[in-house]
């Protein structure tokens, strides 16, 4: 019986993956994954098993990883950011639940894009934050409205991932639209698409001006709260310290 690791390859450079999922990688016999995550890796696939597939073969993908494990082989299951964070390692689980599988499975964790898009930003997460994705390919979009408006009235910083797509080009809208019923539109937003790639943007603007940028499916979007405010093209959401103690000056 061999083993899966899930492994999460950060946000893309080579440089911001961690050295155990660096070292998953290179002692696996198979190495599977969806292409444009496999293309960043490359270098390190030489002399390996490589199963790539494009998007929405999620399932297929993870199956073909039992299948491996089953016959003996140490798999590699590569996900782009962290594997526990919209990636494999839930559907994973969810398949060897399925299964009744015996087989190992650990899960490496990786560089989040949430984390690896505010440390760009500046300090936009340094106080309750939450994360929503506006995919509705599984999830109703009546599930990911109310949640918006549950985050938004909260006053959480609210990190969206998958903001937009040639099929959900409006859905960003929506969703900008929402949390303004509960924040100014001076309210300060991050804008990180293909972070620490070579092709890396990153964007500060507001609530009302968010939709003139460019954003897509490999854009992170960072909302403050009521507290965010900018300094120098950087995002602040202060913790609460000035508040409590003399700041030094």
């Amino acid at each position: 019986m061999g083993m899966i690791n899930v492994v999460g390859t950060g946000p893309g450079s080579v440089a911001n993956i961690t050295p155990e999922a660096l070292q998953c990688i290179q002692d696996a016999d198979v190495v599977i994954g969806y292409a444009t995550y496999l293309d960043l890796i490359t270098e390190y696939l030489a002399d390996k098993k490589v199963i790539s597939s494009q998007m929405m073969q999620e399932v297929q993908r993870c199956t073909l990883a039992f299948e491996e494990a089953e016959a003996g082989a140490s798999v590699a299951v590569v996900s782009g950011g962290d594997p526990g964070i919209y990636a494999m390692a839930g559907l994973i689980y969810e398949i060897a639940v399925e299964r009744d599988s015996d087989v190992e499975i650990n899960v490496i964790p990786g560089l989040a894009a949430l984390n690896s898009c505010a440390a760009r930003l500046g300090a936009p997460l340094m106080h309750d934050f939450v994360a929503i994705s506006l995919s509705d390919l599984l999830t109703p979009w009546e599930v990911i409205e109310k949640r918006l408006h549950a985050a938004a009235s909260a006053d959480f910083v609210i990190a969206i991932y998958n903001p937009k797509s040639k099929r959900r080009e409006s859905h960003i809208e929506k969703a900008r639209d929402i949390v303004a019923q509960y924040r100014p539109l001076t309210t300060p937003v991050g804008i990180v698409t293909a972070a620490t790639r070579d092709n890396e943007q990153i964007v500060v603007t507001t609530l009302a001006d968010m939709l003139d940028q460019e954003i897509n499916m490999q854009s992170c979007v960072l909302i403050g709260n009521e507290s965010t405010y900018t300094w120098r093209n950087k995002m602040v959401t202060p913790r609460g310290y000035a508040g409590k103690y003399q700041l030094a000056k």
